[in-house]
């Protein structure tokens, strides 16, 4: 009977990203979670792979308010540079 929800380690793998963004099926995440009942590795790799993406949202969040942007004086100095070079 649980045959049909039995999927491989790169299945998980595979699966534990797509539901990560939400493109995993009702079916698929079914299977995930079934795999990660049984799999003790592919448990802490879905675990790390959550801290990973949370870690990374809060860094974009960082990157969105602080801007980084040249002066004038900096963007001429850059554009001669450039021009020099050939």
């Amino acid at each position: 009977m649980f045959k049909i929800f039995k999927i491989s380690c790169d299945e998980a793998t595979t699966i534990c990203d797509k539901a990560q963004y939400g493109e995993a099926s009702l079916m698929e995440r079914f299977k995930l979670n079934w795999h990660i009942i049984t799999c003790k590795i592919c448990k802490l790799y879905a675990k790390q792979n959550a801290l990973l993406t949370t870690i990374y949202k809060d860094h974009a969040k960082g990157c969105k308010i602080k801007r980084s942007v040249l002066s004038e004086e900096d963007k001429l100095a850059l554009k001669r540079q450039l021009e020099n070079i050939d």
